[in-house]
Parts: structure tokens; sequence; C-alpha cells
């Protein structure tokens, strides 16, 4: 999996704005399915839900163009890119912060005839929504990011490709529960329990 980093101008927060798309990497295992539990550690103080476009790649992508980029996609899904963020910034890499077991809820289900640029996103903890964007706010489209990318790393069959997420993020906590809301895609959710 392959996330983007600043990829919403709401949610820079005074850092500059990006010349090219910022991905990193999130482990497969922190993938979740809808209605598991998020487990946060209690070594973690702030933990944060962060709510995201995912694109799921179709076919095998490498120097594609941004024109074709679209073609080499299967489908979008909902996906909550779960960050820990005392870890993010005391860690010099992001492998727990970002990669912690359960930190990757997606779904409920992958839509294939959808515009990834016409469509609203909503992040809510415990009903209270948190964040708010629509996928046209994207610094990179998902064409472009597609196309960088692909000049780089070779993206696969089933890659998922996280768009990034908006505005400030809301924490999480032990108890509580976290909906992500993409227009023409669904609602994915989750409990937050203790690890």
């Amino acid at each position: 999996m392959l996330c983007l980093a600043r990829n919403y101008r709401s949610h820079l927060h005074g850092v500059a704005e990006p010349t090219r798309p910022e991905p990193f990497y999130k482990t497969p295992t922190a993938i979740i399915g809808p209605g598991d539990p998020i487990k946060v550690t209690a070594d973690s103080g702030l933990v944060v839900c962060e709510s995201e476009l995912v694109v799921i790649m179709g076919k095998r992508a490498k120097n594609v163009s941004e024109e074709d980029a679209l073609d080499y996609v299967f489908g979008y899904t909902a996906g909550n890119d779960v960050s820990a963020r005392d870890w993010q910034s005391d860690d010099t890499q992001w492998w727990r912060a970002k990669s912690a077991d359960t930190f990757g809820p997606t779904g409920p289900f992958i839509v294939t005839d959808i515009d990834p640029q016409d469509v609203s996103i909503r992040g809510l903890v415990n009903g209270v929504e948190g964040q708010k964007c629509h996928s046209s706010e994207m610094i990179f489209d998902v064409r472009q990011s597609i196309s960088f990318i692909s000049r780089y790393v070779t993206l696969e069959c089933g890659d998922m490709l996280w768009t990034g997420t908006s505005g400030t993020t809301p924490p999480i906590n032990v108890g509580g529960d976290v909906t992500v809301e993409i227009e023409k895609i669904g609602v994915l959710h989750n409990p937050v329990e203790a690890a």
C-alpha cells in the first residue's frame, strides 16, 4: 500500500506545499475490514483518524501517462489511515505510526464507475463530524499520482493507493468508534479497542 502525505492544502498546517506526490508505505497487516476493531496500544498517546479515498489498481502499471492512468484502476473504496501522531513525531520513520496492526480499515465496497475527483469525504468520531472535504481538493489528483509513482515503482494488480487526508484529523479513543463516509462508495465503520 502506498499512501500520499500532504495531498490536501487544508492538511498542510503551515508546511510548504509539495512539488510532487509524496508517498509512503503502509504494511498489509494494517488492513482490517468494516466492523473490525482498531486496536490502540497503551504506549501511544495520540491516535487520530484520517478519512481517505483509496484507489485499487486493476493491472500492472509502469511508466503510465497521466492520460492513461485511470485505465489501470480497478476501483475505489474508503479507507481510514489511522495514525499515532506521537510515534509519527518521535520516530525517524513512520513504520509503527502508520502501519501498526489494524491501522488500515478499508471498505465496505469497491466501486468501479465513479470519477475519483468528484466525491465528498467525511470522517466522524463517535458520530461527530471531524473531517469534511471533496476529492477535487487534492493537490495531486489520482491520474497525476499514479503516473508519478509508476515511474519509480511498478504498481501491481490489487495494490492500494491512499490519496491523502484533509483538514485537522480528530483523535480517537478506546471505547469509541470511527466512521469514514465517501459519497457514491459507502460508510466504513470501526470500533476502537485496547490492544
